[in-house]
């Protein structure tokens, strides 16, 4: 059934679970691997992403809209067709490029007023053009349009800010039951995620969760962390809020974060994750082992013939050392980037399927006691 969790075991807040959509099923927690424009950067291939054992990958309304344009998108069938890719894809709504486009925007009750990144030309999108947008790109979930307020922004900013996003989500409902009723529609079946907002406020938080849970969503987000507040504030924002979100549906932190934080947010109840850490890490040269962070622009990786970690399943680490690695890396050479992103992308979606069996066998708690322990012998 399209939309349907099912939460298979619980340890403590801990969640192992399993979401059902359309374009297939996603086992939770899970990882979702960030295609900005449709692609990973640094040359990742479809192929490559099966390959690694991704569920999801997450597309950006906001990039897909400047370019190429959803229209021509949807006139080539839709998102899964263009990048071909036939497992679930996410879609956010372009609010956070509300927040991030901050010189470059105009917020208005009725939506906001962007100038492109790209050329300078005027954006506007609200609640309905994010939903238009979405649909146009016919992914599997899209993410409400909402604003993320600064962590550090004064409570009046942060209260107004989340009462606009409350009438925000109303609209969005509204506009995704109208827009998946069309004839012309490619994804009928779209599903909608609200976003909890408030910053570290956590009154403001509770009582927004407390809201959009009344709109009886597929599922609902946790945003606006992992934007300047301390990983104390983070978590502390995640236990206060997840108890006030519907208990039957997934909850998904968006954009977190390093590996620690997500053992950390799987443990107080947060069943999906994105982030651009693990390829932008391997872009520069920094690489996650389950004995920490290594830097392969360090000289004593010249001369070293061994993978990045032995044992390691990856495609990269099946064949190559990290001294030809690093040679790749310092000539600029992109084969030296895909390999590095294949090598962190693989890192992390190995890692949500130990934490996945960990809570199948009922000792997560272990695990995380172990993996964050291993995680911090070394970082070089």
């Amino acid at each position: 059934m399209n939309g349907r969790f099912e939460i298979l075991k619980k340890e403590g807040f801990a969640k192992r679970g399993r979401f059902e959509t359309v374009h297939g099923t996603i086992e939770t927690p899970v990882f979702m691997n960030v295609g900005t424009v449709a692609a990973i950067k640094g040359a990742v291939s479809t192929e490559d992403l099966e390959r690694i054992g991704t569920q999801v990958e997450l597309c950006n309304t906001y990039h897909l809209h400047v370019r190429p344009g959803d229209d021509k998108i949807k006139t080539l069938g839709g998102l899964h067709k263009f990048m071909s890719w036939n497992k679930p894809i996410l879609t956010d709504s372009g609010g956070f490029q509300v927040f991030s486009l901050a010189s470059l925007r105009k917020i208005k009750e009725e939506g906001v007023t962007f100038s492109s990144h790209v050329d300078g030309r005027k954006i506007f999108m609200g609640p309905e053009e994010s939903m238009r947008i979405q649909s146009n790109l016919a992914s599997t979930i899209a993410m409400a349009f909402d604003e993320c307020p600064n962590s550090k922004a004064d409570r009046k900013y942060v209260s107004d800010s989340v009462e606009r996003t409350t009438r925000w989500l109303e609209r969005c409902k509204k506009e995704m039951n109208r827009l998946n009723s069309l004839e012309d529609t490619i994804n009928k079946d779209q599903l909608l995620f609200g976003i909890n907002q408030g910053a570290v406020f956590e009154d403001i938080r509770i009582e927004h969760a407390k809201r959009i849970s009344e709109f009886d969503l597929p599922g609902y987000a946790i945003g606006g962390l992992a934007v300047g507040e301390t990983h104390e504030e983070m978590y502390n924002i995640i236990e206060k809020t997840i108890p006030y979100l519907p208990s039957e549906k997934p909850v998904y932190l968006m954009g977190v974060g390093t590996p620690e934080n997500i053992l950390e947010a799987v443990e107080r109840g947060v069943d999906f994750f994105d982030c651009v850490y693990p390829s932008r890490n391997a872009r520069h040269a920094h690489l996650y082992t389950d004995h920490g962070k290594i830097n392969l622009m360090n000289a004593k990786y010249e001369l070293d013939d061994s993978p990045i970690e032995e044992g390691c399943r990856c495609p990269t680490c099946q064949r190559y050392s990290r001294a030809y690695l690093r040679h790749l890396l310092k000539a600029k050479e992109m084969l030296g980037m895909r390999l590095c992103v294949l090598h962190n992308l693989y890192f992390y979606n190995n890692m949500m399927s130990e934490i996945r069996d960990s809570l199948d066998n009922g000792n997560f708690a272990d695990y995380k006691k172990r993996k964050l322990s291993s995680m911090s012998e070394n970082n070089a």
